[in-house]
């Protein structure tokens, strides 16, 4: 009995134990393969990544060679008048320097070297006896389709047609790139097949690989010919366009499924429960992030495709939506497009602040969707807005019109105080599915137009009169072409800038004037945004900043400014040029401060930043025009150097009205000396104002009560005028 008894206490005791084991086998094993799946799937995801990098790469490389390819400068350095100096700055070294270019190379139509760079190779020869086995072939086929005329993938991002391919230089993997050297104009006739080729090489190991594994996380990062450094390395191939493996990438995966083994084992060993526990907390958690992270990404698409204040559609939503409501319509069918903008929103945005502006905003679309119910309503801007209405007429529309400008036109009550705006209207209709929508929404803007200058608070449709608003516009575009091909209608005149404490002229600020034979003078106003939009704004900038270069060669104790558009400076070659007619007169880059506006604060891209950082480098001053009047900043000024500050004229136009310009002018300047900036301010017309902002610390003027903007003529005889009674005070009679 006692022997029966033991048995029983035993088996009592093993059962539990029996089943703890079995539990915390099945925990181990199950944990063990979801970490073995996570493992994999990391592993599948740092191979995937490394394989887009590469392909980016490829596609970031041509797209670096077009900002100095496609240059009617570079055509004429390599096939008109060969500058070894220029090619080197231009398109040799500055491709390393800027770019991280390994090499950068220079063919000629018949296949030769003209010119070459490789890192770490003196010898030009060798360098291009390196690479030309593996660039032949690209040259080749690259010559063959210039020859034959294919432009088969260009479009306003890709400029020129180009061939790349990943291969093995020296044991090396590399990515290299072959684009033609063409002209940006058109202006440069050029034989199909015989243009000058612009060679470039990144080796993808090395500085790429560290650069690589810091940015990606991946750990030990090499490369190898084989795959054989191990099977604890995860390895992702190389593959050229001809499906040949050149060799492999290879790290220490992430993994981390095998470090919460790591962590949990010895859990699992002390205590089969407590893992149960964590293995259920775990799992617990990771469904709360996984939920979370479908809301995230369910709320990233819902602004992805709304505006974030007002919950409409956005552009692009808007952009999709007229599109599909165009294509699905049928042959007798009338859509409506209303494009709609508030009245009077901007000064209540500046008077009473952001806040309720915005405020006022999210009540202005809930008027909207409660006038247009059942319509597509989007925010497409600050304060403008779009319907579209499908299938209507006419009648409808305009009683839809009345409704909407008399549900804005109610006052709006926003913490107990009353504010009143209004609403334009601008409308186009549209029959059938093979209308335009980008037309249809040209003509709505055209309308948008009539009815703001026909006094606002009102709508208008679009009707065939309203395209000689069109027609004008393309006729003075027309005009600037002409202008800038003439070289004589335009001209570049100076207004000096003084110092506020000697009263002498400090610099010259170069402003450009158009003088059109039949019209007369045309505003910069008029003719500068046109220049921005018709992709002339390069010429036109190029054009003044010549001409300045020319004025400060001849007077060489000036330095001079010159207006730079966003445009302008968002082009990658931007810097380049700059230089080289700096270079092409012998003007010291510290003698020219470019003035730009605040637009530049807002490139995403980031180009208006490497070229202000590149021309810094070299010495060219900056300017911020128009200070405080857009939305800029004190702290983008710390991301963005500038030199200079240049206050606003409305700043100073508001001395003399109760609670005006000088508080918000003292401000400025005491930040601005704080950070090391000079302050000029615009806009000086009376003495009284000149006092002032020499009184508030300004440093320098300018402004029609000191100089208005004169000619080059002009300009010789002030400036003979100061020399002969040594000052400058008479100039400002």
């Amino acid at each position: 009995m006692r022997f029966v008894a033991g048995k029983v206490a035993v088996f009592r005791w093993m059962l539990p134990l029996a089943i703890a084991m079995a539990l915390m086998g099945g925990i181990y094993l199950a944990v063990r393969w979801s970490a073995q799946q996570s493992d994999a799937v990391a592993v599948k995801r740092q191979q995937h990544l490394v394989e887009l990098v590469i392909s980016k790469m490829q596609g970031s490389i041509a797209h670096d060679q077009e900002s100095v390819t496609v240059w009617d400068d570079a055509v004429r350095k390599v096939s008109q008048e060969w500058d070894p100096r220029w090619v080197d700055s231009n398109l040799g070294s500055w491709m390393n320097s800027y770019f991280r270019h390994d090499g950068a190379f220079v063919i000629s139509p018949d296949r030769k070297p003209l010119y070459a760079f490789l890192a770490g190779q003196t010898n030009e020869q060798e360098a291009f006896s390196e690479i030309g086995p593996e660039a032949m072939p690209l040259i080749a086929k690259l010559q063959e389709r210039l020859a034959a005329g294919d432009e088969g993938g260009t479009s306003e991002q890709v400029l020129s047609i180009g061939e790349s391919d990943l291969v093995r230089i020296g044991g090396r993997p590399a990515i290299i790139s072959v684009k033609p050297i063409v002209s940006d104009t058109g202006d440069i006739v050029q034989e199909p097949g015989r243009e000058y080729l612009h060679l470039a090489a990144r080796f993808l190991d090395g500085d790429f690989l560290t650069h690589l594994g810091d940015d990606y996380g991946f750990e030990d990062l090499r490369f190898s010919v084989l795959p054989e450094l191990g099977r604890q390395r995860s390895y992702a191939p190389i593959v050229s366009s001809s499906r040949e493996t050149i060799g492999y990438f290879s790290w220490l995966p992430f993994r981390p499924g095998a470090d919460v083994m790591k962590a949990t084992a010895p859990v699992l060993l002390v205590a089969g429960a407590l893992l149960f526990a964590l293995t259920s907390a775990l799992s617990v958690v990771l469904r709360r992030r996984s939920r979370r992270l479908q809301e995230s990404q369910a709320e990233l698409d819902h602004l992805a495709r709304h505006d974030p204040l007002t919950g409409l559609a956005n552009r692009a939503s808007f952009n999709r939506l007229l599109a599909r409501v165009v294509a699905t319509s049928t042959i007798d069918q009338a859509n409506a497009l209303l494009y709609l903008d508030l009245d009077r929103f901007k000064q209540v945005n500046d008077t009473l602040r952001h806040p309720v502006g915005d405020r006022l905003m999210v009540e202005v679309a809930k008027r909207l969707k409660e006038t247009a119910a059942g319509a597509a309503i989007s925010r497409i801007g600050g304060d403008e807005f779009t319907i579209i209405v499908a299938r209507t007429r006419q009648d409808e529309v305009e009683k839809l019109c009345d409704a909407l400008i008399a549900a804005i036109r109610r006052p709006f009550e926003i913490d107990g105080q009353p504010i009143l705006i209004g609403l334009s209207i601008g409308v186009a209709v549209a029959t059938g599915n093979d209308a335009d929508p980008i037309e249809i929404t040209r003509k709505a803007d055209i309308a948008l137009y009539h009815a703001k200058s026909a006094g606002r608070n009102r709508y208008a449709v679009f009707g065939p009169h309203m395209d000689e608003l069109i027609r004008t516009k393309r006729d003075l575009e027309q005009d600037l072409r002409a202008a800038l091909d003439a070289g004589n209608q335009l001209e570049v005149f100076y207004q000096p800038v003084y110092s506020a404490q000697s009263h002498e002229i400090s610099s010259l600020e170069a402003l450009i004037r158009w003088r059109h034979p039949s019209k007369g003078p045309i505003a910069p106003d008029a003719f500068v945004p046109l220049a921005e939009t018709a992709g002339l704004i390069d010429r036109l900038g190029a054009f003044v900043l010549k001409e300045a270069c020319s004025t400060a060669r001849e007077f060489p104790g000036l330095d001079i400014a010159v207006n730079v558009s966003a445009v302008e400076l968002a082009q990658r070659h931007y810097a380049a040029q700059v230089l080289s007619l700096l270079r092409q007169f012998g003007i010291e880059p510290s003698r020219l401060e470019l003035e730009i506006t605040e637009t530049a604060l807002l490139d995403e891209a980031g180009v208006c930043e490497k070229n202000i950082t590149a021309l810094r480098e070299f010495g060219v001053k900056f300017a911020l025009d128009d200070f405080g009047t857009g939305f800029s900043s004190f702290g983008r000024l710390q991301r963005l150097e500038v030199d200079r500050i240049k206050i606003d004229r409305s700043f100073v136009h508001a001395f003399d009205r109760p609670g005006g310009g000088v508080a918000v002018v003292q401000s400025i300047v005491g930040i601005a000396h704080a950070k090391g900036l000079r302050i000029t301010a615009e806009g000086v017309e009376t003495e009284e104002q000149s006092e002032i902002l020499r009184k508030l610390g300004c440093d320098e003027l300018q402004g029609f009560h000191l100089s208005r903007p004169m000619s080059k003529n002009s300009l010789r005889q002030l400036l003979g005028a100061d020399k002969a009674q040594g000052t400058s005070s008479s100039s400002r009679s």
